[in-house]
């Protein structure tokens, strides 16, 4: 009977290959770790971390803040702030999320007492791929209306209303009466009467952009405000499903997939920037552009206002995408001996380098649209939804051959949304891996097609006439101080309760031993200069916090106490898991605190192999057990 158990070696290996990539579709036969799956290469990972990082605030947001913050002396404070704040929280998350092997909630058996710092990154990444996905739609939108002969927004159509003009229009004007009275009327009376204005007596109000109305009253179909939800868009609507569809067929197998995917989505904005600078510096007031960007118009006493060092550190936090669980999570799938030290410093430096590329080629062109208008540049330029779907669509429109670069445009605003969200779709679903392997080994692609037509269904009232008023509602509230509060509770918990000497030998096993002049830099920052920057942010954002509004119009109380909410729901769970750890664990109040502020008996590296001495005690991972026994050997004691 035991012949009839056995057989040959490699073909017992071969056999269960077979049955854990039939069972496990997301892991390979040459992964180190068979449970959870490594990246198939390292430049997978590397080109998933960078389009995660380089996203579509490096095109629409970074070049209008150092516009208004000194041109080219922002980039020092932008410098600066990389080093002692963006940097160092990158390098502690890639570090943590590989050292475990764990997604951004199961990480948390680091220090059980702060697990609800890993929720409330996955709920606020659930609230911006819901509207994420929205914004990637209105690229889809504008992508497809670019293929025609002449751009739709290029001229004041039928969807137009009076105020439609490049140019200012006569709101007014003095008349003469038969009386010989000279008075002020407004225009259309002046129609009416068929009267004619006294030379040099009109008022002047600018006019809307054809492209500001296009956007307006074609592509949102905007409603007054949130008080008038309107129908769904549904033009907006198939966009969206698009746009989901895309999402999860590039998800379908994991990393293993969107691994792939991202060799086009992270590499085609690169390309498509580079064509666009070449002929944005070919234009008539190119210069003048550039020159307003960073050139001889740069400020550097701006550097003496504080605005402009908050604005630097903040660009550079949101930038990086640090704390908002997709750093921990696209890590852990790394293999154990990876140098996560370069890869930190290379995807750091390529994110920072892209902002300031992308720059060069929106001010190339944005100049010229300043120069046919006979305007300033300063005029001209626009942030966010303004300057990627009215202000740049707008120059596209002058240039020949405009439909051309408007689909360039608008496909590189789409690859550089679908790689962000990959990144925090993946978040989600490692998250559900780690608390249910078993479902998900198989179950992946249901589970992962299930998440995306959810989220596309809460996203349906983000594509309703009063759509773009939600998108930034839910942009104002959960992508802001919500995020700076867990990066200071996940610093302080990782750096000052767990032992920021003892992450550092976590990170030795990794990438191996260094000098102590190595780690002075890290420490610096990670005790104290990083910690008390971000403290200082969050603190300036809340006395600063004004109420959103979206083109002059006020959200109305409701709406207000609403985004309040949302926060709220995402951050209690810090409170909420705090008192479930203690109240789950054995002994006296001060015992169970001490208890839930020691890391897990399963927390380590995932795999035997990794663990040496240090961890040579450390349970299975998989097992969900007490956090009450220590996990390092005793001939170590915790810092």
């Amino acid at each position: 009977m035991d012949k009839l158990k056995w057989c040959p070696s490699f073909k017992c290996r071969e056999k269960e290959g077979v049955m854990a990539s039939s069972e496990n579709i997301h892991v390979g036969e040459n992964d180190e770790n068979q449970d959870r799956g490594n990246w198939s290469k390292k430049s997978d990972y590397l080109l998933s971390m960078v389009g995660y990082a380089v996203g579509l605030g490096n095109v629409w947001r970074f070049p209008y803040l150092t516009y208004i913050n000194g041109g080219g002396a922002f980039l020092i404070p932008y410098a600066i702030m990389l080093a002692l704040a963006g940097l160092p929280l990158f390098f502690l998350e890639c570090s943590l999320g590989q050292f475990a092997s764990l997604g951004p909630v199961s990480v948390w058996r680091v220090l059980p007492l702060f697990q609800g710092v890993g929720i409330t990154m996955v709920l606020i990444s659930v609230f911006v791929t819901i509207y994420y996905n929205v914004i990637i739609g209105y690229s889809l939108y504008y992508l497809f209306a670019s293929f025609q002969s002449e751009l739709p927004w290029k001229n004041c159509s039928s969807w137009s209303d009076e105020n439609c003009s490049r140019s200012p229009i006569v709101s007014g004007c003095n008349v003469s009466m038969d009386s010989g009275e000279i008075i002020q009327v407004n225009m259309s009376w002046v129609t009416t009467n068929n009267l004619t204005c006294l030379n040099g007596s009109e008022i002047y109000q600018p006019g809307q952009l054809p492209s500001e109305q296009y956007w307006n009253k074609v592509a949102l179909r905007r409603s007054s405000g949130m008080d008038e939800t309107g129908e769904v868009v549904w033009y907006l609507a198939l966009c969206l499903l698009l746009a989901w569809i895309i999402v999860g067929a590039s998800l379908s197998k994991g990393i293993k997939s969107s691994g792939k995917v991202v060799y086009f989505t992270a590499l085609f904005p690169y390309v498509v920037l580079l064509i666009l600078l070449i002929r944005g510096a070919t234009l008539e007031g190119a210069s003048k552009g550039i020159s307003y960007y960073i050139g001889s118009q740069s400020n550097f006493t701006k550097l003496r206002e504080a605005e402009v060092w908050k604005d630097a550190a903040t660009q550079i936090f949101y930038s990086l995408s640090v704390a908002w669980g997709g750093l921990v999570a696209l890590s852990s799938y790394n293999k154990f001996n990876n140098n996560c030290f370069s890869d930190a410093i290379v995807v750091c430096l390529t994110n920072c380098l892209t902002s300031v590329f992308a720059g060069f080629a929106i001010f190339s062109i944005l100049g010229h649209m300043a120069h046919i208008s006979g305007k300033e540049v300063s005029q001209v330029v626009k942030s966010g939804f303004d300057l990627a779907f009215i202000a740049y669509p707008e120059a596209l429109a002058q240039l020949p051959g405009a439909p051309f670069w408007s689909i360039l445009f608008f496909f590189m605003l789409l690859t550089l949304g679908l790689d962000s969200q990959f990144a925090s779709i993946e978040t989600i679903t490692t998250t559900i891996q780690d608390l249910f392997p078993a479902l998900m080994k198989k179950m992946r692609i249901p589970i992962t097609l299930g998440c995306c037509l959810v989220l596309f269904l809460l996203g349906l009232v983000c594509v309703t006439q009063a759509g773009i008023y939600w998108v930034n509602l839910i942009d104002h509230f959960c992508a802001g101080w919500g995020i700076l509060f867990a990066a200071i509770l996940e610093i302080i918990g990782i750096i000052w309760i767990y032992g920021g000497n003892r992450f550092i030998k976590d990170i030795e096993m990794m990438i191996g031993t260094k000098r102590w002049i190595f780690w002075l830099w890290w420490r610096t920052c990670w005790f104290v200069v990083t910690p008390i920057l971000l403290i200082a942010i969050l603190i300036w954002s809340l006395v600063k916090f004004h109420s959103p509004e979206y083109g002059q119009i006020p959200y109305p109380t409701w709406a207000v106490a609403l985004g309040w909410c949302m926060i709220m729901f995402c951050i209690m769970w810090i409170p909420v898991m705090a008192v479930v750890k203690v109240l789950q664990a054995n002994g006296t109040p001060w015992q169970r605190i001490v208890s839930c502020i020691r890391p897990a008996s399963n927390w380590g590296p995932y795999l035997e192999k990794h663990r040496g001495e240090r961890y040579k005690s450390m349970v299975d991972p998989n097992r969900e057990i007490g956090h009450e026994i220590p996990t390092i050997s005793d001939r170590e004691k915790p810092e």
